[in-house]
């Protein structure tokens, strides 16, 4: 007798070494062919925190590592719901284990679509890494495709309908997506594991144990509060440490700089990116196809912006320079509202001394909502934590932790303007021998890190 590729378990569980998980637990078939697919396989070469690896240098570590680290603890999810919280055991509400599969594949392909340095590159190309997910889970030419199509016919349109969050099942969507999920753990685990820092590290151990599903999705049993709000403050303090970084940001911009002035340059020199960047072109072009996305990965990048120190343009091989080289531009806190005119005086000053402001300076504004409740006239509201009394009734979490309740809401992060370090840096004598004057200006308006009158 045949058994349905659906339900076919692999004859040895398969597993993985993680050094967040300990082990990564593979027993169907599918997940197995899907780790192997060439689509899946390109994550090893993005890495998950992008231009942060240049602040934390042990952050080399990949979006492939992390969707694993996202089906493991949806597998452990499935398996607590299963065990505990079957529709069998406790009606209504309970987990429908036949929804196993769906979940496991939408955890470990959540990230499929993300480019090379992700988000960058999203704003310079307009690329949406959630589409191209789409376009690679129900595309018939993938590999993913292929093989989630041998599951049954529908089942990748199905998957890609968890990403977009049109599942039937809250429960399947929100151990993927919302503010406590599958993805959100991991990547908190993850970034501080390799970053060095100690700011991610909370009890996952205790939330999967207080984790239930109800009618309308996930909740948290009440006396595992508290370990929610650690998880809800490790999340701040990531953004605030880690996530937003000067420096990281620094040359964040650097890279956005470097692509942008390709980007010009593209339109005046074809032929030297066809020689310097072959795979980018269709990107340049703004005529790409799900084939050309999927060739490109941070290597091909790095790659290209090597051949660009060799350009004849002296702004691109310069900022080529500086990516390869680590050299981030500075930068200062400023306020929006208050600032502006002086902002426009600083990139008068950058220009003043040989730099093209529109390639030397930036800003960079990064915020991040640590918490927030349900909004229902937010264009994009959050689908809040539950917390379950022992009678099955639902609390929102802020309701009864003052703790959470003080973050609820509050918009964390800063504007952040960026220049050349060459303006503040004394140790350059040459062009303090030029523009000392004009140096002295420049620097004058900032004080520990702040912009000032």
């Amino acid at each position: 007798m045949t058994v349905s590729y659906k339900f076919q378990q692999l004859p040895m569980e398969k597993v993985f070494r993680d050094p967040v998980h300990n082990y990564i637990h593979v027993q169907h078939r599918v997940i197995l062919d899907l780790i192997n697919s060439k689509e899946v396989q390109r994550l090893r070469r993005i890495k998950q925190l992008g231009t942060a690896s240049f602040t934390f240098h042990g952050a080399e570590h990949s979006r492939f590592a992390h969707s694993l680290g996202v089906y493991e603890i949806t597998r452990r999810i499935c398996d607590i719901f299963q065990r505990n919280y079957s529709k069998e055991k406790i009606g209504a509400g309970g987990w429908d284990d036949s929804e196993r599969l769906i979940a496991l594949c939408a955890a470990l392909l959540h990230d499929i679509g993300h480019g090379p340095y992700s988000h960058t590159f999203e704003h310079i190309f307009h690329t949406d890494h959630e589409a191209i997910t789409v376009e690679i889970l129900t595309s018939p030419d993938t590999e993913v495709y292929q093989i989630l199509n041998r599951v049954e016919e529908g089942f990748p349109e199905k998957v890609a309908s968890v990403i977009t969050k049109t599942y039937h099942n809250p429960q399947v969507i929100q151990m993927i997506s919302s503010q406590i999920d599958a993805d959100r753990m991991d990547y908190l685990l993850r970034d501080a594991y390799y970053t060095g820092t100690e700011y991610g590290t909370f009890d996952l151990t205790r939330i999967l144990r207080v984790i239930r599903p109800y009618e309308g999705g996930i909740s948290f049993a009440m006396n595992g509060m508290h370990a929610v709000e650690d998880y809800i403050v490790s999340r701040y303090q990531m953004y605030v440490q880690v996530y937003f970084h000067p420096s990281s940001r620094g040359m964040e911009v650097v890279l956005e700089h470097l692509l942008n002035r390709a980007h010009e340059l593209y339109h005046t020199e074809q032929q030297s990116f066809l020689a310097t960047a072959p795979l980018l072109l269709p990107f340049l072009k703004e005529d790409f196809s799900l084939d050309d996305y999927l060739r490109l990965d941070d290597g091909v990048l790095n790659t290209y912006f090597n051949h660009w120190l060799d350009t004849t343009d002296p702004i691109l091989s310069d900022l080529a320079k500086r990516f390869l080289n680590r050299k981030p531009l500075k930068s200062c806190r400023f306020e929006p509202k208050t600032q502006e005119n002086l902002l426009i005086t600083m990139k008068e000053i950058v220009e003043t001394v040989g730099f093209n402001p529109v390639y030397y300076t930036a800003i960079n504004s990064s915020f991040d909502l640590p918490y927030d409740f349900y909004r229902p006239k937010s264009g994009k509201h959050r689908t809040q934590i539950e917390l379950q009394q022992k009678d099955g009734t639902l609390l929102e979490l802020s309701k009864v932790s003052p703790l959470v309740a003080a973050l609820a809401g509050q918009i964390q992060g800063d504007n952040r303007f960026y220049f050349p370090k060459e303006m503040v840096d004394q140790t350059l004598q040459d062009n303090y021998d030029l523009f000392g004057e004009t140096y002295q200006l420049f620097a004058s308006h900032i004080r520990n890190g702040e912009l000032v009158e």
